[in-house]
């Protein structure tokens, strides 16, 4: 195990001519479009996981410094989409909130595996990539046992056969019974226009880390044009108070919609999280190729559909960043795509299983089957460094006081505990 390191910077150094000339899979989190393999885990407890270096990684890598570890299988669900961590004061081993995108959230104890179905959750418009989506607790969780919940909804009347991601705060109640509900629904905030289609919902939640503003991700619908419109709120990264205002300060004032803006032209973000330093960071998935891994700032123009360092589906060209230098150019791209599907920073906490990590993104990956761990340094520049082969479609990854566990995706789609060895 390598000493703890408080921030790193790596470069990058993946082989640029080759990476040109491969053919990117689809970076799509719909099963559908990328098919995952029926191979699950055999019914041992544990697994070995594979850290043989890889193209992306850099030259100064070496296995002895890459971290091994085993999972430990705790609990199995049928299409999860997230996880959050229940507060613990006590030292025990957390309990953990899992939502299915068939519309189920359960509580899990990760010392047991036991779990709990939670009663109440909201009708959710279930296909394609819809359904239940995220899950986080408040900041203020332990005295008001409130929850904010995101999922894709269908519309009525004249936006009949339209759906669009929608966000409740909600009062978890009985908690440590064997019925818990929610209660108290609050709508917070809708996705607007409602549009056809069951992609790119994104519906990604997160809390600054001081607990005043919510972030949330608003995909463009696959439908492209959304991201820079700023008469609808697709394509976007929205900051709001806890009970849904707009603050003040926001960047954009263009209508009464805009100011819930805080950046402009993305396309799919899955993962959001802030790092030690306090800094907002996101992986959105690209389009044939083009993943991006960005630092998010106020009022910033991340440039979809206008720039890209992928390609559109039917092949033709999408001008990459460096051509239009107004629109804000990604710390990493990924060609070949690793599908990201969630992010989680390491941070030791209580324990340290894996001190290297230490200030690191950990990102699950969707077609890349894989753990993908990056380092953030002071200046704000990020490289990948090292990638797990997980054997299966990761859905979810989390870090909790220096443990990690992650989450597959899919049906029977195991929830593992990484164990360094």
């Amino acid at each position: 195990m390598t000493a703890h390191i408080e921030r790193i910077n790596i470069p990058l150094a993946s082989p640029l001519i080759i990476a040109a000339l491969l053919f990117s899979t689809a970076a799509c989190s719909n099963p559908s479009a990328v098919s995952p393999s029926n191979n699950k885990s055999t019914a041992t407890e544990y697994k070995e996981v594979s850290s043989s270096d890889n193209d992306t990684q850099t030259a100064t890598q070496t296995k002895t410094s890459k971290p091994d570890f085993t999972t430990k299988a705790i609990a199995t669900f049928d299409e999860p989409w997230a996880m959050t961590a229940i507060p613990s004061t006590d030292g025990k081993a957390p309990k953990l909130l899992v939502t299915q995108k068939t519309g189920e959230l359960f509580t899990v104890d990760t010392a047991t595996g036991n779990k709990t179905k939670i009663e109440g959750v909201p009708t959710v418009a279930y296909g394609g990539q819809g359904g239940l989506g995220d899950i986080i607790v408040a900041p203020d969780f332990v005295t008001s046992n409130t929850v904010y919940l995101s999922y894709a909804e269908a519309g009525t009347g004249s936006d009949s056969n339209k759906f669009g991601a929608k966000v409740i705060k909600a009062t978890l109640s009985g908690l440590e019974t064997a019925t818990p509900t929610l209660q108290d629904i609050t709508p917070i905030w809708q996705q607007s226009p409602k549009v056809t289609g069951q992609g790119h919902y994104s519906h990604r939640l997160l809390f600054s880390p001081d607990g005043r503003y919510l972030y949330i991700s608003s995909g463009e619908r696959q439908d492209k044009d959304p991201a820079q419109d700023m008469n609808g709120n697709l394509g976007k990264i929205i900051r709001l108070s806890p009970d849904g205002n707009t603050p003040t300060d926001n960047p954009f004032t263009d209508n009464e919609l805009a100011k819930q803006f805080w950046t402009i032209g993305h396309r799919n973000v899955l993962g959001m999280a802030f790092d030690d330093s306090g800094q907002l960071w996101a992986h959105e998935m690209g389009p044939k190729g083009g993943d991006e891994f960005n630092i998010i700032e106020k009022g910033n123009n991340y440039g979809w559909p206008m720039v890209s360092n992928g390609r559109n589906y039917s092949g033709l060209d999408i001008p990459d960043h460096d051509t239009k230098p107004e629109f804000v150019a990604p710390k990493i791209t990924w060609t070949p795509v690793i599908s990201p599907s969630a992010m989680s920073i390491y941070a030791a906490g209580i324990h340290n299983d894996f001190p290297s990590w230490q200030g690191n993104a950990l990102i699950s990956g969707l077609s890349s089957k894989a753990l993908i761990v990056v380092g953030i340094s002071e200046d704000n520049t990020a490289a990948e460094r090292y990638r797990y082969n997980m054997g299966e479609r990761v859905r979810s990854v989390l870090a909790v006081d220096g443990k990690v566990w992650t989450l597959e995706d899919g049906n029977e789609a195991q929830l593992l505990r990484l164990l360094p060895k």
